[in-house]
């Protein structure tokens, strides 16, 4: 799971892999670690709170040659690389989401997770060559999601398909700005409307739809966002909206599946039909 997932609070690693004792699985991810196994991010402790928090792990050395000594591979689901990050908590939090969302669909019938890995492997041939197969090109410029994945409904012998870019909002970004050159959320979503209205998430990945999901750590800047975002020129179906606050997802947040999505002037969304 942590070739998948960069990062990885222990209990993400719990839900995912399971036993009998949440807190012996803790002390064996210990034992993990010390053997060199695995590997604690040190920027996880510039956290005001960082005691009261999960301990966040990744591959260690040891998981690397284990993996490559048994011929086993797992695509990253993200593509945080394997470099430092200087945005560690951002990192961090698009996993959580990530790993939030696979987790709950194992845990409802009729759905399956897709992951980035997939979902390339059926893109043309042309973004499958690139060095960047998850920029899409917006106009004359470009809009880069946090990440891509998909979700395969069933229902009896029929199979039916959405597929979601994500944007972890942790407030740092501008809501909107009076120079319409300058970065902001809003220019985001807007070159997400010009993209969607496009098509282009089927001409570069070869998707049947895209859904935009914004996960924010406040209230009041998603109430902002979605205020701002009901002009004419932002305002889409295909964005959807939650607040969940930080330490909201230091254990798996199930409701990112199983509870509604708010729209701009639509009904809610939710994820899992």
């Amino acid at each position: 799971m942590l070739a998948r997932y960069r990062y990885l609070p222990s209990t993400y690693i719990y839900a995912f892999v399971g036993g009998a004792s949440e807190t012996r699985f803790k002390e064996r991810l210990g034992d993990l670690f010390h053997e060199g196994y695995l590997d604690r991010p040190g920027r996880q402790w510039d956290f005001a709170d960082c005691r009261h928090r999960p301990v966040v792990h990744e591959m260690g050395e040891g998981g690397r040659r284990t993996l490559d000594a048994h011929g086993i591979s797992a695509d990253p689901f993200t593509w945080l690389g394997t470099g430092s990050h200087r945005q560690f908590p951002h990192s961090s939090m698009i996993c959580e989401i990530l790993a939030s969302i696979e987790i709950a669909t194992r845990q409802c019938s009729g759905i399956r997770y897709i992951g980035w890995p997939e979902i390339l492997a059926k893109a043309p041939e042309a973004t499958r060559a690139s060095a960047a197969p998850f920029r899409f090109p917006s106009g004359s410029g470009l809009v880069v999601p946090d990440a891509l994945f998909g979700i395969e409904y069933q229902d009896g012998s029929s199979k039916s398909y959405r597929f979601f870019a994500l944007e972890a909002d942790r407030g740092t970004l501008p809501v909107d700005r009076s120079d319409a050159r300058q970065t902001s959320y809003l220019a985001k979503l807007k070159a997400y409307r010009h993209a969607i209205g496009q098509q282009v998430y089927k001409s570069h990945l070869g998707l049947p739809n895209l859904i935009v999901l914004t996960v924010t750590t406040d209230e009041i800047r998603l109430a902002d966002i979605v205020r701002r975002g009901a002009s004419p020129d932002i305002r889409h179906g295909a964005f959807l909206f939650k607040a969940l606050e930080a330490k909201g997802l230091r254990v798996p947040a199930r409701s990112l599946v199983m509870e509604p999505w708010q729209r701009i002037g639509e009904k809610v969304l939710r994820i899992d039909r």
